[in-house]
């Protein structure tokens, strides 16, 4: 799969499975626009990995900062409006900015909520909007891609908000496609189980137990790494799924089409 010619804007790309989903689109000849939140030191790696493909490609790699958690009105025009400055115009949106800053479900406040709603669900809808009105004015076939998570199907602990913010997620992505495919714009999601990332490898590589764990609940017994998720982002991105709308590829190992992994030894036969 290719991407020469063709510009990519791809929201928490800094690092984690955003800076997969960059990388891979830069070493298939996309020029990208890495959007994070601070320039630290996961960001220049991925903005230098990116260039150093986009060199080889005749393709540009830019990195923008902008917080998306705050007030949309605040974030998401001026964010688009220095993307569109840098690169005139993007082919291919990749929301993946996202966060867990759950509490459980009796101690969370209005303010946890409503950040995880603006980051989670509110950016990707507007900075969509911003994009799909000027595709649509242009007549450019645009495509969309949102990160999900599995968690927007099938319930954990303690995840009230974030759970609910994914399966908003889901719901969005179908919304969008019956909005946008009249007008050649294609909107699709991935939906990751756990993925080994800078933030979950605080957990995993403390705690090997909790590794161990969720290998044995996950039918494959593997907990893939970020670049796991690369390869079906590209796929939905690219020509190869022309006529495919609205759908959300499962990243789980098979965990989502697990009913029940560890029955009690009076239930097993």
């Amino acid at each position: 799969m290719r991407f020469d010619n063709r510009t990519a804007l791809i929201t928490g790309g800094t690092q984690g499975i955003g800076a997969s989903i960059a990388i891979a689109l830069a070493k298939a000849g996309a020029s990208v626009v890495i959007h994070g939140l601070v320039r630290d030191a996961a960001a220049e790696a991925t903005l230098a990995a990116c260039q150093t493909y986009c060199s080889a490609n005749a393709a540009h790699s830019h990195l923008v900062l902008a917080d998306l958690m705050v007030d949309p009105n605040e974030s998401i025009t001026p964010l688009c409006n220095q993307v569109t400055s840098l690169v005139g115009s993007i082919d291919l949106l990749v929301n993946n900015a996202g966060a867990f800053i759950d509490k459980p479900f009796l101690d969370m406040n209005v303010e946890t909520f409503e950040k995880t709603f603006r980051l989670n669900v509110a950016s990707g809808y507007f900075i969509t909007q911003f994009f799909a009105r000027r595709w649509i004015e242009s007549r450019k076939q645009g495509r969309v891609l949102f990160t999900g998570s599995i968690n927007g199907f099938l319930a954990e602990p303690n995840h009230t908000a974030y759970d609910a913010s994914k399966a908003a997620v889901a719901g969005l992505v179908r919304s969008l496609c019956v909005a946008l495919a009249p007008h050649n714009i294609r909107v699709n999601s991935i939906a990751p189980g756990l993925v080994q990332t800078p933030l979950t490898n605080q957990v995993l590589v403390s705690d090997p137990a909790t590794l161990e764990w969720m290998k044995l609940h996950t039918p494959n017994n593997q907990v893939p790494n970020a670049d796991s998720c690369a390869g079906a982002a590209l796929f939905l991105l690219s020509d190869l799924a022309e006529h495919i709308h609205g759908q959300t590829i499962f990243i789980d190992g098979g965990m989502s089409a697990w009913q029940q992994p560890d029955l009690p030894n009076n239930l097993r036969q």
